[in-house]
């Protein structure tokens, strides 16, 4: 049987998107949807001259899993590059699609109910892919 799809974990991590409100000023801007569940989310992020994240910022509209997502995205996200997030991004689709193992991103392994829920996937990978756009639509080159 699989574990419940929301629990207390993911509830709180959800919630915790609040830690991280939009930045109009920040360098980078990105909106990205997902086109299967509808979630959105506008993010913002500042990175230093080598293309690393340094501060960001987001707007998370979501299920409870997007928004963790987002918030585990929030958490660790500073100091990584575009190809870091992007490598991660791409451990978190292969682990959805049962080709790897839990993702080497702190706290992932919380979202592993949603490996059971194909339609909210696109929703958990969503802020990443809005990581890479911004700093890929702004000429980050790292």
């Amino acid at each position: 049987m699989s574990a419940p799809l929301y629990n207390r974990d993911i509830l709180a991590l959800a919630v915790a998107t609040a830690d991280h409100l939009p930045n109009p000023d920040a360098r980078y801007h990105a909106t990205a949807r997902a086109p299967l569940c509808g979630s959105r989310i506008l993010l913002d992020l500042d990175a230093d001259d080598a293309g690393r994240v340094t501060g960001i910022g987001m707007h998370v509209e979501a299920c409870a899993l997007g928004q963790a997502a987002a918030t585990l995205l929030a958490r660790h996200v500073k100091g990584r590059s575009r190809d870091e997030i992007r490598d991660a991004r791409d451990a978190i689709a292969g682990w959805f699609g049962g080709t790897g193992d839990v993702p080497d991103w702190p706290g992932f392994d919380l979202l592993a109910p949603a490996r059971d829920y194909p339609a909210r996937q696109g929703a958990i990978l969503l802020p990443f892919d809005a990581a890479i756009l911004a700093l890929e639509k702004q000429g980050v080159r790292v």
